[in-house]
């Protein structure tokens, strides 16, 4: 069998390379500019390197009975991992990807490939979103970075009201945020989805919460309850371990943060060094 060989090449907003996993015979990691961005095993599609991956994974599956298709509009490609997820524990579902980088995608689809129901699309995010039909998806998730930060235009109020414009009455949103105490960003994160939708949960690892490092949580907003209960048992149980806040001690967190305007809008902040960072 030949070996895989590392795939490197100019993208429109950096320097991406796949490498293959040595451990795994058809696995994948992409990064962008030394960041990783995506980790795919083509062989088996429901595994999950990343940790804030796992959780994205563990909302769709409480989000609906199991194996129902869905129809999902995501925000931020990479190598499609969360697509190719869906695809495999959700037969039939109809995605759409909205990535900014053309030549990531075409990267991405000359490497790997794509599997039935996925339509991909070179666009900005929040134009796409803007436009889209409303009442049109059963979950969106955002998790787009430029570089390693959060753009600015997909923090807001309007941003946020596009979104839930996007999503049908039961739909759920899903984001992939990164902050580290005192969490100026993600409180204003909350806050502004606060003022959109009427259920809100945080999913992260307890020592990015206590503020001991930077790292990822993942912000779920819905007009009813997801299952937490069910939700709560997956991310306890994962081989990271994350902590479900909602109800009161949300609230606490959040404290005074308010909604963020478009014309105060700011990326998320730089992680420090090191943090996300490989070879």
């Amino acid at each position: 069998m030949t070996e895989a060989l590392p795939v490197s090449r100019t993208v429109d907003h950096g320097t991406a390379k796949l490498m293959p996993d040595v451990d795994r015979e058809r696995a994948w990691l992409l990064t962008v500019d030394g960041a990783p961005q995506s980790y795919v095993d083509l062989d088996e599609p429901t595994h999950l390197e990343f940790e804030y991956a796992r959780r994205l994974g563990h909302v769709l599956d409480v989000v609906a009975e199991p194996g129902r298709a869905l129809d999902v509009l995501h925000l931020g490609g990479g190598a499609l991992t969360i697509p190719r997820y869906v695809a495999a524990t959700r037969p039939g579902s109809r995605q759409d990807v909205v990535e900014a980088d053309r030549g990531l995608l075409e990267l991405v689809v000359d490497h790997l490939p794509v599997p039935d129901g996925i339509a991909l699309h070179t666009a900005d995010a929040r134009a796409w979103t803007e436009a889209a039909p409303a009442d049109s998806a059963d979950v969106l998730v955002a998790d787009v970075f430029g570089g390693s930060r959060v753009p600015a235009h997909l923090t807001t109020l309007a941003y946020a009201r596009a979104a839930d414009r996007v999503l049908r009455g039961t739909g759920v949103y899903l984001a992939n945020l990164a902050d580290a105490a005192p969490f100026t960003f993600l409180r204003s994160q909350l806050a502004t989805f606060a003022a959109v939708f009427e259920e809100l949960a945080l999913i992260a690892e307890p020592g990015v919460l206590r503020g001991r490092r930077f790292g990822n949580a993942v912000l779920v907003a819905a007009h009813r309850p997801v299952d937490l209960a069910a939700l709560t048992r997956l991310t306890a149980s994962d081989a990271f371990p994350a902590r479900v806040e909602h109800g009161p001690g949300l609230r606490t967190f959040i404290g005074g943060a308010r909604p963020v305007r478009d014309e105060d809008a700011v990326p998320s902040p730089e992680p420090p060094d090191g943090a996300f960072g490989i070879g």
